[in-house]
């Protein structure tokens, strides 16, 4: 099967209850863990470059590996999606080189850094749609801006982001206004702001309950503007951002073995189940993955202290994501058997 565009892997998925993951990919052992998990279970997928995988492995790099996953098994509905694009010169780069989606974050301006205008977010969505249906490429965009509603501050993550400190009217999606973003720009996703955030560090401890097994549980999203949303665009695609669960057992394993990454938290996968059986379709998952080959490097290298090849180390590595992603699709999202 030839790459396909975003849209037609949302449509369907927002008519039948379930969510595409969107992993975001930096190199060949992720993309054939993905695509393995994938085959098993008959499952679409995005795969994505986001600015700081662009910028590591490059993009004629990433479309390549890619490319081969689609030939390798083509049996499985692969979009090859361009992450935070941060201007329309970005996303024109990509729709160039084939990618069959695009994302044109117009929240923040081009430096990737400042926010920016409703006005201004509006017009260059607008303009990357335009030339993207030219060609049959989908685009995402974004309103409202990934932060913490406890410390009101944003993100910063792979390239991308803002660390400054914002209103709750800005960390939150506007029902209203992403009614009338939809309207104005027609692109054919839109990510919103329900309280998630990138990296592994989402939520503070105290921000935090315990539940019996003493693991610290975040507080909900805010489901509550999801369903405002959704009842303004129904049938319409719904994208999270910053979805990693961040599994504890990972966290667990990197700091067994040397790494320091105390109170790392992550959105609890009831809560993406939840948001999947409602209209988020395109859910984006990048530390989840980080986690697995790191965590199982760390542990293979102070196994195995005299084991130089990266061969050795990365087969179990892909092996573990492989495994975590077969979860997400079939045990968190409801994607198995819908390819």
């Amino acid at each position: 099967m030839a790459l396909v565009s975003m849209r037609q892997l949302l449509d369907h998925a927002a008519e039948n209850g379930y969510g595409v993951p969107a992993f975001n990919v930096n190199n060949i052992e992720q993309v054939q863990a993905i695509m393995t998990a994938a085959a098993e279970v008959g499952a679409p997928v995005i795969m994505q470059a986001s600015a700081g995988a662009r910028k590591y492995a490059g993009e004629a790099f990433l479309r390549h590996i890619i490319e081969a996953a689609v030939e390798s098994w083509p049996d499985v509905p692969v979009c090859m999606h361009q992450d935070h694009g941060q201007s329309p010169a970005v996303c024109q780069i990509a729709m160039r080189m084939g990618f069959t989606s695009v994302m044109m974050d117009g929240s923040l301006m081009s430096d990737g850094k400042t926010i920016s205008s409703y006005e201004y977010n509006v017009d260059v969505t607008r303009r990357v749609v335009e030339n993207a249906h030219c060609i049959g490429v989908s685009v995402e965009g974004e309103l409202g801006c990934l932060g913490s509603l406890e410390t009101m501050k944003g993100d910063k993550e792979d390239g991308h982001g803002t660390d400054a400190t914002m209103s709750r009217e800005q960390l939150l999606t506007d029902p209203d206004q992403a009614a009338d973003f939809v309207r104005e720009t027609q692109l054919d996703a839109l990510a919103i702001a329900i309280g998630t955030s990138h990296g592994a560090y989402k939520f503070k401890p105290e921000q935090c309950t315990r539940n019996e097994k003493g693991i610290l549980v975040p507080p909900p999203l805010r489901f509550d503007v999801l369903e405002e949303v959704s009842k303004r665009l129904p049938g319409f695609p719904i994208v999270l951002h910053g979805s990693s669960s961040v599994p504890q057992e990972y966290v667990k394993m990197v700091n067994e073995f040397g790494g320091q990454m105390p109170n790392a938290i992550g959105v609890p996968e009831e809560q993406l189940r939840q948001a999947a059986k409602l209209s988020v379709c395109k859910i984006n998952i990048d530390s989840d993955l980080r986690l697995a080959m790191t965590g199982t490097i760390r542990k293979f290298m102070a196994e195995h202290p005299d084991k130089f090849d990266p061969r050795e180390y990365l087969k179990p590595a892909r092996a573990n994501i492989k495994e975590l992603v077969r979860h997400k699709l079939v045990d968190v999202l409801g994607c198995a058997g819908k390819a």
